[in-house]
């Protein structure tokens, strides 16, 4: 019997389009036995895996206009445009609890890609072995440089997964997956273009890190080819692509509720599009 991968892209505030699609599996029990997630798409994977409906629309869209959850201020002062402290340990901890009983004693596979610093290679982390440094971990996954501050976890440092390895399908194969779903955050025909602007900067900011340098430099190779590998995928029958079909003006740092909303929509509508053809994949 074919096992099946959820594979879901980063994308911040894009991300909404994840949490509305993953949304849908919640409230129709349709539970993947397996799970990899990079940034965004790791965060909103956890409240699936713990079986919340409604959190991700709620520590998301419902939290876009707290005035410190996205600040400019926040980013002069202490090098960092997200409240990393607000989202990743008074969020799940105080103020929209986790249910993190549910979480670890959950049967599904989840693991988690963050980029080590020095060498650029991915690293990733299954749920089962970290216990609670599971948010650092989803906190280091999520750390975008320049908007973010590097995460220190087990002698080295991390930052966001989505750099070294935008789409985790191969994670996936290697693992033993046979066939993927995919929750892309970028519509069909999207490809990145090489970073210029700043790049001297970027270099001089981070040259300690020449791992994270030499990844920044190719991103844009990796992604293209990523998105290429998937579209073999796609073809050749092992792979079942999610993606918006538009974007709703919806930036990697949204504040606007409604055009959040809409693309979250747009996600849950997306995915339940396809319900015939989810039930087929984990079927086979």
């Amino acid at each position: 019997m074919n096992r099946t991968g959820l594979v879901l892209e980063g994308g911040g505030m894009r991300g909404v389009f994840t949490s509305g699609a993953l949304e849908y599996l919640i409230e129709n029990n349709i539970e993947f036995p397996y799970i990899v997630g990079v940034s965004a798409g790791a965060c909103n994977a956890a409240s699936y895996v713990s079986r919340q409906p409604g959190r991700n629309k709620a520590v998301t869209v419902g939290y876009a206009g707290h005035p410190e959850y996205i600040s400019i201020k926040r980013l002069l002062r202490h090098g960092e445009l997200f409240n990393m402290e607000l989202i990743f340990d008074d969020i799940p901890n105080k103020e929209k609890p986790f249910n993190y009983e549910q979480f670890f004693t959950s049967a599904q596979e989840f693991y988690v890609g963050v980029t080590d610093c020095l060498t650029g290679e991915t690293l990733y982390y299954e749920k089962q072995n970290l216990g609670y440094d599971f948010n650092r971990i989803l906190r280091a996954s999520s750390s975008l440089p320049m908007v973010a501050q590097p995460v220190p976890y087990d002698g080295r440092m991390f930052m966001d997964g989505g750099i070294s390895d935008p789409v985790p399908v191969r994670r996936s194969e290697a693992d033993g997956n046979d066939q993927h779903l995919i929750i892309l955050t970028q519509p069909y025909g999207y490809l990145k273009t090489p970073a210029k602007r700043g790049m001297w900067y970027f270099r001089r900011k981070y040259r300690h890190f020449p791992g994270l340098i030499r990844i920044i430099e190719n991103r844009f190779r990796i992604y293209n080819e990523t998105i290429s590998y998937i579209k073999n995928l796609e073809d050749e029958g092992k792979a079942l692509v999610i993606r918006p079909e538009q974007l709703y003006e919806v930036s990697r740092t949204e504040r606007k509720k409604a055009r959040l909303e809409a693309l979250y929509n747009h996600g849950y509508e997306m995915m339940s599009r396809y319900k015939k053809e989810i039930n087929k994949l984990l079927s086979r």
